[in-house]
C-alpha cells in the first residue's frame, strides 16, 4: 500500500467506496432540487393561489409581537420589513413539506423506472 502513488490509492478509494456515486447523487439531488424549486414556485404556487384565499400562502404568519416599520417601507416598490417582529411561520413549513414531498416523488419516479428497483409488497 505504502508503494503505490497518491492518484492510485485515490482511483480504489473513489471507485470501491462508491464515493464517486455519492457524489453524483449529491450534484443530480440538488439539479433536481432547484428544478423542483421552479416548479414549486413557478407553476404550482401560482395555481394554488387561484383557489386558496389570500393568495401566497407561503407567507402566511401568525404574529405573535407586531414590530416596528424599517426605513426601507418608505421606498415604493420595495418590500417593506418589520424590526423585531415575532411570528410564527406556518405557510414556510407548509412550503417546505410540498417541496419535500415533490422532492420525493420524483427520486422514487427515478429510482423505479430508470433504475428499474422493484418495490417489495
Amino acid at each position: 500500500m505504502a508503494d503505490e502513488s497518491f492518484t492510485t490509492q485515490f482511483r480504489k478509494f473513489l471507485t470501491e467506496t462508491n464515493a464517486l456515486s455519492l457524489a453524483l447523487g449529491v450534484v443530480i439531488g440538488g439539479a433536481v432540487g432547484k428544478l423542483v424549486a421552479a416548479l414549486t414556485d413557478g407553476l404550482i404556487m401560482p395555481l394554488l393561489s387561484l383557489v386558496l384565499p389570500g393568495g401566497n400562502w407561503r407567507e402566511w404568519r401568525i404574529l405573535l409581537a407586531a414590530g416596528t416599520p424599517s426605513p426601507d417601507c418608505a421606498v415604493p416598490g420595495k418590500a417593506c420589513t418589520m424590526v423585531g417582529e415575532k411570528a410564527i411561520l406556518p405557510g414556510q413549513i407548509l412550503g417546505a413539506g410540498l417541496d419535500f414531498a415533490i422532492i420525493a416523488l420524483v427520486v422514487f419516479v427515478v429510482a423505479t423506472r430508470i433504475m428499474k428497483i422493484e418495490v417489495k409488497k
